[in-house]
């Protein structure tokens, strides 16, 4: 076992050693970057390839850009995987989805292990397929006790939804008596979150183009940085992580200050 965990330790760490630019302050990463992945599809059509090449090709974006995350500091990585409205993709794509998530599951949680990324998820899992359910608990359960990266993979996740939950179970606790109306704040709303314990992301990345959050953390980006850009997301390396981080440290965060 020991052999094992230095074999993951060294692809990780040296033949994937991260290149940070000089102009990068490495005293001022963000705690916490959320990432719309955005573009697989479109990366795909214009290739002329079916549609799960694209996604295939997003899952190995998606290695670059989590050890690039670790190896410079960040402690909290969310990424937009399925979302609430993805539900209404053809049946073969959503099927497709969840068999590419097991596949990466299975196959990273080893790496992901041994260099102390923690995987969670936020969002409704349990409306998943069981064989989801099941490969995401053993992911969990392996890393719970990592204390690097914390890669939270939003999945049937959607912002209005989370929202809507937190007004159902405030109304359900005055129902019960346990609190007031004046106890009401937004301490109390960040409880019930599914980001609960987690600091709101301080810069928030999404691919291809658009320029939108999609349903996406709406009550955590309300003073998060936005950077977009037009690359799809297959294509997104860990450099351009690194050239969003450098313009999100030359932007002013007032907070609705002076």
């Amino acid at each position: 076992m020991i052999g094992v965990k230095i074999m993951f330790k060294g692809l990780w760490n040296n033949s994937k050693k991260t290149r940070v630019p000089s102009n990068i302050n490495m005293n001022s990463i963000p705690k916490h970057i959320a990432i719309i992945m955005d573009g697989n599809g479109r990366w795909a059509a214009e290739r002329m390839l079916p549609r799960n090449m694209g996604h295939r090709a997003g899952v190995e974006a998606l290695r670059d850009v989590i050890r690039t995350a670790s190896n410079i500091g960040v402690k909290y990585l969310t990424l937009y995987a399925f979302s609430t409205e993805n539900w209404k993709r053809p049946d073969s794509e959503i099927s497709m989805l969840m068999k590419l998530l097991i596949e990466y599951l299975r196959k990273e949680v080893e790496e992901l292990h041994y260099n102390s990324v923690k995987i969670q998820t936020i969002g409704d899992i349990e409306q998943l397929p069981n064989e989801v359910v099941k490969e995401i608990d053993r992911a969990t359960t392996k890393t719970r006790l990592n204390n690097g990266l914390h890669v939270n993979i939003a999945l049937n996740y959607g912002g209005r939804s989370e929202i809507l939950n937190v007004i159902k179970q405030i109304g359900r606790e005055i129902r019960d008596g346990k609190i007031q109306v004046n106890e009401i704040n937004e301490e109390l709303v960040e409880t019930l979150l599914y980001t609960a314990n987690i600091p709101d992301p301080e810069l928030l990345i999404r691919t291809s183009g658009e320029i939108r959050l999609s349903n996406f953390l709406l009550w955590q980006c309300a003073y998060s940085e936005f950077w977009f850009t037009d690359i799809y997301w297959p294509d997104f390396k860990g450099e351009h992580l690194l050239e969003a981080i450098s313009d999100y440290q030359n932007r002013q965060r007032r907070f609705g200050g002076i």
